[in-house]
């Protein structure tokens, strides 16, 4: 199937590594340009340089933390130095950290905040006028399936990236007549560095080795295993192709099943 992303130019946060990484390597991999931004200057130049190799698409790479408003500025202005517009926009982050309510300070909910939330709207703010217009435009969120059936011990992202499926919905519908669509994808459990660390801190906390807490993750999903970040990042490429134009408002998890909801 060809998705139309030739000549398509994405902007991917926290692309250096995890599903973000691997988003954007299907994304070069469809013949896209990319625009990617992390905190780690050095991991990030090396996925920008190997992602090159292998694809052979023009990516730059601009280190950035999307908690500071200066920093998205700056990926945003050299994206378009370097490619003259902005077609596609894959909102990501790290997640927040664990811990139940009263753990949390203020200053971690103010934190967790910019980086879940106001870093989406940013970078959405700033991206929209290209695609409004060229009258096309994708723009996706990678939040979690906490979303729709929240997870014990993630208050913060359990919280936050609700907001963000509220704010995506909203603006779905604001701008679907520009021929823009806005959409959520929601990782279950992924083989990646955060799931990896996530895992390890919790088995610490039960006192078990952090394979045995992994396996407790897996006897709750039907497909008995965690998904693998490739199986992600081939729905991202799709909900952000030409194939689907008239998807938008939408949240699809990738889960395994383990979300039990029927909608």
């Amino acid at each position: 199937m060809d998705l139309g992303l030739k000549g398509k130019v994405a902007l991917v946060a926290a692309a250096s590594r995890g599903l973000g990484r691997a988003v954007a390597e299907e994304l070069a991999a469809e013949g896209a340009s990319l625009i990617l931004c992390a905190r780690n200057a050095e991991a990030l130049n090396a996925t920008r340089d190997q992602i090159a190799l292998h694809t052979g698409a023009a990516v730059v790479a601009v280190p950035a933390d999307v908690t500071v408003p200066q920093d998205i500025a700056q990926v945003v202005s050299v994206g378009r130095e370097q490619f003259g517009h902005i077609d596609i926009l894959v909102n990501n982050a790290g997640g927040p950290p664990a811990g139940k309510f009263e753990s949390l300070s203020r200053e971690q909910w103010e934190t967790a905040t910019r980086l879940t939330l106001y870093s989406a709207i940013e970078l959405t703010r700033l991206v929209l006028p290209d695609m409004k217009e060229q009258r096309w435009g994708r723009i996706l969120n990678i939040t979690s399936i906490a979303v729709k059936q929240p997870v014990e011990n993630l208050i913060l992202s359990n919280t936050l990236r609700a907001g963000v499926t509220g704010f995506a919905r909203t603006l779905a519908n604001e701008v679907a007549a520009d021929g823009i669509t806005v959409n959520n994808i929601l990782p279950g459990y992924t083989r990646t560095e955060r799931v990896e660390e996530l895992a390890g801190m919790m088995a610490e906390k039960e006192g078990i080795s952090p394979a045995d807490f992994t396996a407790r993750w897996e006897s709750e999903i039907p497909m008995k295993r965690l998904g693998e970040p490739r199986e992600f990042a081939a729905l991202a490429a799709f909900l952000v192709s030409e194939r689907a134009g008239y998807i938008t408002g939408t949240s699809i998890q990738v889960d395994g099943g383990w979300i039990r909801s029927l909608l």
